[in-house]
Order: C-alpha cells, then sequence, then structure tokens
C-alpha cells in the first residue's frame, strides 16, 4: 500500500495496520535545509516561486521518508491579497496587513472570487509540480486554506491580534457588514479550492485557527455556517478536512458539516472524542507540539499512548495538535516517525 493509499483509507475510515502520518506546517526552520534557502529567498518570494514552494515542501519528505503526506508550502494570507489587500511579516513578528478593512465601501471594493484562479496561478504551479513529484513517491497532496472567520480577523484587525476585537465588533455591531465579507471569502475560496483540486491536490484542510475565539453561541453564524457553505460547494466525494483550534464544544457540529475528517488539538482526549463521533467521520491528531522541543524518550512514550488510545478505532491520521514549531529537535521528530511508522 503506498502512503498515498494509505492516507484515503484512512479518510474513508478503513481498518489499517498503522495510522498514516503527516505533520502540520511541516516547512520551517527547524529543518537546515529550510534555514538555507530561507537565507537566499523571503518567505514571500518562495510561496510566490512554483519551484520553490515545491522545494520547501519536499524537504520534510526528503528528510522523513516515513511521512505519509506532504502540504503544500503556501500561506492562508494568498486569499486576502488577491482580493487586493496584501500582507507582508512584521520585524517584530506577526503579520501586518497592508491596510485595515475599516468600512462597507472597502468590503464592497475588494475585487471578485473570478479574480483569485489568475492571481493565484503560482499555487496551481505549484501543486502541478508537485503532482509529478509525489506520483513517483507515492505521497499523499495536501492542498490547504484559511476559513472564513479566520481570514476575516486579518483582515479587519490589519494583521496579527491579541483578540481580534475590531472583527468580532463588525460581527455584533453590523451583520451586513460583516455577512457581506464573509461571502466574499467563501466564494473567493470555493474558486481556489477548486482550483487546488484541479491542479492535483488529494484533499484539501480547512484551518479554522481563530474559531476558538468565538462566544460559543456565536460560532456557528461567525464562522461555521460560511465552512459548511464551502464544502458543500466543492465536489461531493472529495476528502476535507477541517482544523478549528480551541473549537472542542463544536465537535459535534463540525462533524455534521460536511468535512471528511475533523483536525483536533491536543486539548482534546482523542480516544474520547472517537468515542462521540460518527464512526465514518475520520480523525487527525494531536500530539502536543511543545513535546518536539523534548527528547526522543518523551516523544515516544507520548506517541505511544496517544496510538495505543486509538488501536482497532479507524480513521486515525496522526498528526501534531497544531503545527510545528521552529524550535522543534529533528532527533524528535525522527524519533517520532520511527515510532508511528513502526506501530502495528
Amino acid at each position: 500500500m503506498t502512503s498515498r493509499e494509505r492516507f484515503l483509507a484512512a479518510l474513508a475510515c478503513q481498518p489499517l495496520d498503522r495510522p498514516p502520518l503527516w505533520v502540520m506546517r511541516q516547512a520551517g526552520r527547524y529543518l537546515p535545509e529550510y534555514r538555507a534557502l530561507k537565507a537566499k529567498s523571503s518567505f514571500l518570494e518562495m510561496v510566490r516561486t512554483p519551484a520553490l514552494a515545491a522545494e520547501v515542501t519536499l524537504q520534510p519528505l526528503k528528510r522523513f521518508p516515513g511521512l505519509d503526506a506532504a502540504i503544500l508550502f503556501s500561506d492562508i494570507l494568498v486569499i486576502p491579497e488577491a482580493l487586493g489587500q496584501p500582507y507582508a511579516f512584521r520585524d517584530t513578528g506577526g503579520i501586518q496587513m497592508a491596510y485595515r478593512l475599516d468600512s462597507r465601501a472597502q468590503i464592497d471594493a475588494l475585487a471578485p472570487a473570478s479574480a483569485v484562479p489568475e492571481k493565484l496561478a503560482y499555487v496551481g504551479d505549484a501543486l502541478r509540480l508537485l503532482k509529478r513529484e509525489v506520483a513517483t513517491t507515492g505521497h499523499t497532496l495536501l492542498g490547504f486554506g484559511g476559513s472564513p472567520w479566520t481570514l476575516a480577523t486579518y483582515m479587519l484587525e490589519g494583521g496579527s491580534s491579541e483578540d481580534f476585537a475590531r472583527a468580532k465588533l463588525l460581527f455584533y455591531t453590523d451583520r451586513p457588514a460583516f455577512d457581506a465579507l464573509l461571502e466574499k471569502l467563501t466564494s473567493a475560496l470555493i474558486a481556489y479550492f477548486k482550483m487546488q483540486i484541479e491542479a492535483g491536490a488529494d484533499a484539501i484542510q480547512i484551518f479554522d485557527s481563530w474559531g476558538g475565539i468565538l462566544a460559543g453561541p456565536d460560532y456557528e453564524a461567525a464562522s461555521l455556517q460560511w465552512i459548511r457553505r464551502l464544502v458543500a460547494a466543492l465536489p461531493a466525494d472529495f476528502p476535507i478536512i477541517l482544523y478549528a483550534k480551541g473549537t472542542s464544544p463544536h465537535l459535534a457540529a463540525q462533524a455534521a458539516s460536511g468535512v471528511r475528517a475533523i483536525s483536533v488539538d491536543w486539548t482534546s482526549d482523542l480516544a474520547a472524542v472517537r468515542a462521540s463521533l460518527p464512526a465514518n467521520l475520520a480523525l487527525q491528531g494531536n500530539l502536543d507540539p511543545v513535546l518536539m522541543t523534548t527528547t526522543p524518550d518523551i516523544v515516544r512514550a507520548q506517541a505511544n499512548r496517544l496510538l495505543t488510545s486509538m488501536r482497532g478505532r479507524p480513521g486515525h491520521i496522526f498528526n501534531l495538535g497544531h503545527g510545528i514549531t521552529p524550535d522543534a529537535k529533528i532527533e524528535c521528530m525522527s524519533a517520532l516517525v520511527e515510532t508511528v511508522t513502526g506501530f502495528r
């Protein structure tokens, strides 16, 4: 069974001898080969240059052949940029948008969804390059994008924020303007994901990274309803994975959103989540990323604990509960790959 076949079988909740493995945000400063490339080209240059994006995407697979999937090297904020709101990185850290959305007129002035495939053609080009590469290795190729709500938070705040108060303020005080923005983002993401599928992505992961900052009763109206619309507009048989950090009270609602799998953060007991959700829904996760900064022995012990808790439960894709951090140790990553691939 190839890595791609193993990954897709897990998404279909078929029994396997061991769970497939991939690690969110695989590219990063923990890899010396990434740092060497980053010394020559900026992050944005790498995102916008298909050959460089493909090279970064494949770096983890070349170092750790036991990984079953590669996720496209890109950024969720390519969507706001394609709509007319560019992004950059602050010298002090975090995201800086070229401006922030302050009015309904600015929302209405954003480019239409029809502009997305042309403006983000470099993403499709990178995926096509990658598809040719993984066709020879048998790995799964994942595309991704942010959720409408998560993208809106950056656009309304003008960049990173501690509380995203402006985004929530618009939701509470001017729902028509909020809905107009989320409609635009949802339409743009539909066009973007269809382009990724046509370019060769085997699955798409939606990152609702800031879903957890919403008040519980507001999660449906501010975020999940838009994810549901997005999923419904994509091919019915195409696997979509949803990751929403800090939203464990909404797992049942997310399970009914039409996605094939839910990626669970490290704060939940994955076996308990498995028991509470439909058997035909795959789960992804959920090792605490901080463990990758400890020791190989600790990683092996904690990974084995998680694997044992999920033994005999089909539909598990082993992953971290969030993205791998820049200070992760290569020896810890090696221990994780060896533990998962050797588990039976």
